[in-house]
Protein backbone atom coordinates (compact mmCIF):
# COMPACT_ATOMS: atom_id res chain seq x y z
CA UNK A 1 0.00 0.00 0.00
CA UNK A 2 1.20 3.29 -0.93
CA UNK A 3 -0.73 6.75 0.69
CA UNK A 4 -0.28 10.25 0.30
CA UNK A 5 -1.80 12.88 2.10
CA UNK A 6 -2.33 16.50 2.51
CA UNK A 7 -3.44 19.33 4.77
CA UNK A 8 -4.37 21.84 2.83
CA UNK A 9 -3.20 24.59 0.23
CA UNK A 10 -3.05 28.18 2.07
CA UNK A 11 -1.01 29.99 4.02
CA UNK A 12 2.21 29.07 5.59
CA UNK A 13 1.45 27.48 8.86
CA UNK A 14 2.63 29.27 12.00
CA UNK A 15 3.87 25.63 13.88
CA UNK A 16 4.99 23.53 10.30
CA UNK A 17 6.53 20.87 12.49
CA UNK A 18 3.70 19.42 14.76
CA UNK A 19 1.41 19.44 11.67
CA UNK A 20 4.14 17.72 9.65
CA UNK A 21 4.22 15.19 12.21
CA UNK A 22 0.12 14.31 12.54
CA UNK A 23 0.50 13.79 8.37
CA UNK A 24 3.26 11.54 8.41
CA UNK A 25 1.55 9.41 11.22
CA UNK A 26 -1.71 9.91 8.90
CA UNK A 27 0.04 8.26 6.39
CA UNK A 28 1.64 5.30 7.87
CA UNK A 29 -1.16 4.35 9.46
CA UNK A 30 -2.85 4.34 5.74
CA UNK A 31 -0.37 2.69 4.85
CA UNK A 32 -0.74 -0.20 7.33
CA UNK A 33 -4.30 -0.70 6.13
CA UNK A 34 -5.50 -3.93 4.07
CA UNK A 35 -7.86 -2.08 1.19
CA UNK A 36 -7.38 1.53 -0.49
CA UNK A 37 -10.92 2.57 0.68
CA UNK A 38 -9.56 1.10 4.16
CA UNK A 39 -6.23 3.58 3.78
CA UNK A 40 -7.56 6.51 2.92
CA UNK A 41 -10.11 6.53 4.99
CA UNK A 42 -8.22 5.85 7.82
CA UNK A 43 -5.80 8.55 6.83
CA UNK A 44 -8.25 11.42 6.63
CA UNK A 45 -10.08 10.09 10.10
CA UNK A 46 -6.49 11.28 11.55
CA UNK A 47 -6.36 14.03 10.34
CA UNK A 48 -10.14 15.20 11.07
CA UNK A 49 -9.30 14.40 15.00
CA UNK A 50 -6.33 16.71 14.72
CA UNK A 51 -7.18 20.77 15.30
CA UNK A 52 -4.17 21.48 13.05
CA UNK A 53 -6.09 20.74 10.74
CA UNK A 54 -9.26 22.40 8.87
CA UNK A 55 -11.59 19.04 8.81
CA UNK A 56 -13.31 17.27 11.35
CA UNK A 57 -12.61 18.96 14.78
CA UNK A 58 -11.69 22.51 14.20
CA UNK A 59 -13.59 22.85 11.32
CA UNK A 60 -14.33 26.11 9.71
CA UNK A 61 -17.36 28.24 11.22
CA UNK A 62 -20.51 29.10 8.86
CA UNK A 63 -22.09 32.56 9.02
CA UNK A 64 -25.22 31.27 11.30
CA UNK A 65 -22.08 30.03 14.16
CA UNK A 66 -22.42 26.02 12.94
CA UNK A 67 -18.99 23.80 11.98
CA UNK A 68 -20.21 21.69 8.82
CA UNK A 69 -18.07 18.79 7.50
CA UNK A 70 -18.24 17.54 3.91
CA UNK A 71 -16.03 14.72 2.58
CA UNK A 72 -15.86 12.39 -0.65
CA UNK A 73 -14.13 9.28 -1.03
CA UNK A 74 -14.11 7.20 -4.69
CA UNK A 75 -12.40 4.43 -6.06
CA UNK A 76 -10.93 3.79 -9.82
CA UNK A 77 -13.97 1.25 -10.59
CA UNK A 78 -16.07 4.41 -10.62
CA UNK A 79 -17.75 3.56 -6.96
CA UNK A 80 -18.52 7.37 -5.00
CA UNK A 81 -19.88 8.39 -2.08
CA UNK A 82 -20.12 12.13 -0.31
CA UNK A 83 -21.51 13.90 2.65
CA UNK A 84 -21.61 17.36 3.43
CA UNK A 85 -23.40 19.97 5.45
CA UNK A 86 -22.95 18.05 8.19
CA UNK A 87 -23.27 19.39 12.20
CA UNK A 88 -21.42 17.67 14.68
CA UNK A 89 -19.95 14.58 12.36
CA UNK A 90 -16.23 14.72 13.17
CA UNK A 91 -15.03 12.20 10.71
CA UNK A 92 -17.09 12.96 7.37
CA UNK A 93 -14.81 10.67 5.38
CA UNK A 94 -16.52 7.93 6.83
CA UNK A 95 -20.08 9.33 6.35
CA UNK A 96 -18.62 9.75 2.62
CA UNK A 97 -17.61 6.42 2.80
CA UNK A 98 -22.00 5.01 3.68
CA UNK A 99 -23.16 6.82 0.96
CA UNK A 100 -20.36 4.69 -1.37
CA UNK A 101 -21.04 1.70 0.22
CA UNK A 102 -24.36 1.46 1.58
CA UNK A 103 -26.59 3.96 -0.97
CA UNK A 104 -27.32 3.84 -4.26
CA UNK A 105 -26.85 7.62 -4.25
CA UNK A 106 -23.21 9.26 -4.59
CA UNK A 107 -24.23 12.83 -2.37
CA UNK A 108 -26.05 12.90 0.52
CA UNK A 109 -26.81 16.74 2.68
CA UNK A 110 -27.41 18.02 5.93
CA UNK A 111 -29.45 16.50 8.59
CA UNK A 112 -30.58 13.71 6.50
CA UNK A 113 -26.83 12.69 5.90
CA UNK A 114 -25.93 12.82 9.49
CA UNK A 115 -29.11 10.38 10.42
CA UNK A 116 -27.63 8.03 7.75
CA UNK A 117 -23.89 8.08 9.04
CA UNK A 118 -25.60 7.15 12.66
CA UNK A 119 -27.30 4.97 11.42
CA UNK A 120 -24.19 3.05 10.30
CA UNK A 121 -21.99 3.71 13.26
CA UNK A 122 -20.46 7.22 12.73
CA UNK A 123 -20.67 9.20 15.56
CA UNK A 124 -22.59 12.26 15.57
CA UNK A 125 -23.49 15.10 17.78
CA UNK A 126 -19.75 15.84 18.21
CA UNK A 127 -18.56 19.69 19.85
CA UNK A 128 -16.09 20.68 16.49
CA UNK A 129 -15.13 24.02 18.17
CA UNK A 130 -11.76 24.11 19.27
CA UNK A 131 -10.50 26.75 21.52
CA UNK A 132 -9.15 28.74 19.04
CA UNK A 133 -12.01 28.72 16.66
CA UNK A 134 -14.45 29.88 19.47
CA UNK A 135 -12.09 32.45 20.50
CA UNK A 136 -11.86 33.44 16.49
CA UNK A 137 -15.56 32.97 16.66
CA UNK A 138 -15.83 35.55 19.83
CA UNK A 139 -14.18 38.41 17.76
CA UNK A 140 -16.70 39.03 15.46
CA UNK A 141 -19.48 41.05 15.64
CA UNK A 142 -21.83 37.94 14.36
CA UNK A 143 -25.03 38.68 11.76
CA UNK A 144 -28.44 37.87 12.98
CA UNK A 145 -31.36 37.73 10.28
CA UNK A 146 -31.87 36.86 6.74
CA UNK A 147 -29.13 34.82 4.10
CA UNK A 148 -29.29 38.26 2.54
CA UNK A 149 -28.02 40.13 5.68
CA UNK A 150 -25.75 37.32 6.22
CA UNK A 151 -24.13 37.93 3.26
CA UNK A 152 -23.69 41.10 3.56
CA UNK A 153 -21.95 41.12 6.56
CA UNK A 154 -19.49 37.79 5.45
CA UNK A 155 -18.65 39.27 2.26
CA UNK A 156 -15.43 41.09 3.02
CA UNK A 157 -14.94 38.17 5.77
CA UNK A 158 -15.50 34.79 3.85
CA UNK A 159 -12.15 33.55 2.96
CA UNK A 160 -9.75 30.53 4.03
CA UNK A 161 -8.89 27.10 2.25
CA UNK A 162 -7.47 24.24 4.21
CA UNK A 163 -8.85 20.83 3.58
CA UNK A 164 -7.35 17.71 4.19
CA UNK A 165 -6.86 14.50 1.66
CA UNK A 166 -5.06 11.06 1.24
CA UNK A 167 -4.79 9.10 -2.60
CA UNK A 168 -4.04 5.36 -2.23
CA UNK A 169 -2.63 2.72 -4.40
CA UNK A 170 -2.19 -0.75 -3.65
CA UNK A 171 -0.58 -1.63 -6.95
CA UNK A 172 -3.95 -2.51 -8.42
CA UNK A 173 -6.78 -0.21 -7.41
CA UNK A 174 -6.89 3.18 -6.39
CA UNK A 175 -8.86 5.55 -4.09
CA UNK A 176 -9.04 8.80 -3.07
CA UNK A 177 -10.87 10.94 -0.17
CA UNK A 178 -11.03 14.71 0.97
CA UNK A 179 -12.48 15.67 3.59
CA UNK A 180 -13.15 19.96 5.10
CA UNK A 181 -14.10 22.05 7.48
CA UNK A 182 -15.41 24.46 4.68
CA UNK A 183 -14.19 28.17 4.53
CA UNK A 184 -13.98 30.67 7.15
CA UNK A 185 -17.72 32.54 7.41
CA UNK A 186 -19.18 31.16 4.74
CA UNK A 187 -22.94 31.62 4.22
CA UNK A 188 -24.76 29.05 6.33
CA UNK A 189 -25.22 25.75 4.20
CA UNK A 190 -22.64 26.97 1.85
CA UNK A 191 -20.77 23.75 0.02
CA UNK A 192 -17.25 23.63 -1.73
CA UNK A 193 -15.55 21.66 -4.03
CA UNK A 194 -15.17 19.15 -1.69
CA UNK A 195 -17.98 16.64 -1.74
CA UNK A 196 -18.15 16.74 -5.67
CA UNK A 197 -16.44 14.44 -7.56
CA UNK A 198 -13.90 15.48 -9.95
CA UNK A 199 -13.71 18.49 -8.37
CA UNK A 200 -12.20 18.17 -4.46
CA UNK A 201 -11.54 14.23 -5.42
CA UNK A 202 -11.41 11.67 -8.22
CA UNK A 203 -10.10 8.07 -8.78
CA UNK A 204 -9.74 6.17 -12.34
CA UNK A 205 -7.73 3.39 -13.55
CA UNK A 206 -4.61 5.59 -14.28
CA UNK A 207 -5.01 6.80 -10.86
CA UNK A 208 -6.26 9.23 -8.61
CA UNK A 209 -6.27 12.77 -7.16
CA UNK A 210 -7.41 15.12 -3.69
CA UNK A 211 -7.72 18.62 -4.33
CA UNK A 212 -7.70 21.54 -1.85
CA UNK A 213 -7.62 25.53 -2.03
CA UNK A 214 -9.96 28.12 -3.25
CA UNK A 215 -13.21 25.61 -3.31
CA UNK A 216 -15.68 27.46 -5.81
CA UNK A 217 -12.79 27.66 -8.42
CA UNK A 218 -12.13 23.73 -7.39
CA UNK A 219 -15.47 23.37 -8.72
CA UNK A 220 -15.57 25.36 -11.56
CA UNK A 221 -12.04 24.17 -13.00
CA UNK A 222 -12.51 20.25 -12.06
CA UNK A 223 -9.11 20.44 -10.67
CA UNK A 224 -8.94 16.72 -9.77
CA UNK A 225 -10.61 15.26 -12.97
CA UNK A 226 -7.81 17.71 -14.38
CA UNK A 227 -5.20 15.74 -12.65
CA UNK A 228 -6.69 12.80 -13.38
CA UNK A 229 -6.89 13.27 -17.88
CA UNK A 230 -3.68 14.09 -17.61
CA UNK A 231 -2.23 10.66 -15.81
CA UNK A 232 -5.10 8.89 -18.71
CA UNK A 233 -2.73 10.81 -21.35
CA UNK A 234 0.74 8.94 -20.66
CA UNK A 235 1.81 11.55 -17.57
CA UNK A 236 3.63 10.67 -14.95
CA UNK A 237 2.01 11.73 -11.22
CA UNK A 238 4.31 14.66 -10.70
CA UNK A 239 3.84 15.79 -14.21
CA UNK A 240 -0.04 15.71 -14.40
CA UNK A 241 0.01 17.41 -10.78
CA UNK A 242 1.95 20.56 -12.04
CA UNK A 243 0.12 20.41 -15.29
CA UNK A 244 -3.31 20.69 -13.48
CA UNK A 245 -2.15 23.40 -11.23
CA UNK A 246 -0.61 25.78 -14.00
CA UNK A 247 -3.98 25.54 -16.08
CA UNK A 248 -5.51 26.00 -12.56
CA UNK A 249 -3.78 29.07 -12.11
CA UNK A 250 -4.64 30.20 -15.71
CA UNK A 251 -8.02 29.95 -15.89
CA UNK A 252 -9.09 30.74 -12.37
CA UNK A 253 -6.17 33.19 -10.46
CA UNK A 254 -7.08 31.69 -7.71
CA UNK A 255 -4.47 29.37 -5.64
CA UNK A 256 -4.67 25.43 -5.09
CA UNK A 257 -2.99 22.20 -4.39
CA UNK A 258 -3.36 18.62 -5.50
CA UNK A 259 -2.15 15.16 -4.58
CA UNK A 260 -2.30 12.54 -7.15
CA UNK A 261 -0.56 8.98 -7.22
CA UNK A 262 -0.33 7.34 -10.66
CA UNK A 263 -0.51 3.86 -12.12
CA UNK A 264 3.54 3.37 -11.22
CA UNK A 265 2.63 3.84 -8.07
CA UNK A 266 4.83 7.18 -8.67
CA UNK A 267 3.22 10.14 -5.79
CA UNK A 268 2.97 14.03 -7.16
CA UNK A 269 2.04 17.06 -5.72
CA UNK A 270 1.74 21.12 -6.70
CA UNK A 271 0.55 24.13 -5.51
CA UNK A 272 0.41 27.17 -6.07
CA UNK A 273 -0.70 29.19 -2.83
CA UNK A 274 2.05 29.93 0.03
CA UNK A 275 2.28 25.91 1.50
CA UNK A 276 0.98 23.03 1.02
CA UNK A 277 2.14 20.25 3.52
CA UNK A 278 2.05 16.27 2.34
CA UNK A 279 3.75 12.93 3.77
CA UNK A 280 4.21 9.98 1.85
CA UNK A 281 4.13 6.35 2.90
CA UNK A 282 4.72 2.73 1.95
CA UNK A 283 3.75 -0.24 3.42
CA UNK A 284 6.33 -3.35 4.58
Amino acid sequence: MKVIVHGGAGDTPDEPEPRQQVLNDAAATGAEASSVVDAVESAVRVLESSPRFNAGVGGAVQSDGEVRTDAGVMTDDRRAGAACSMPGVEHAVSAARVVLEETPHVLVSGDRAVDLAADFGVETGVDLWTESSRERWEGYDTPEGSPSEHLEWLREKFGGADTVGAVATDGEAFAAATSTGGRWLALAGRVGDVPQIGSGFFAAPAGAASATGAGEDIAKATLTRRAVRHLESGLGAQRAADRAIEEFAELTGASAGVIVLDADGEAGSAFNSDGMQTAVRSGD
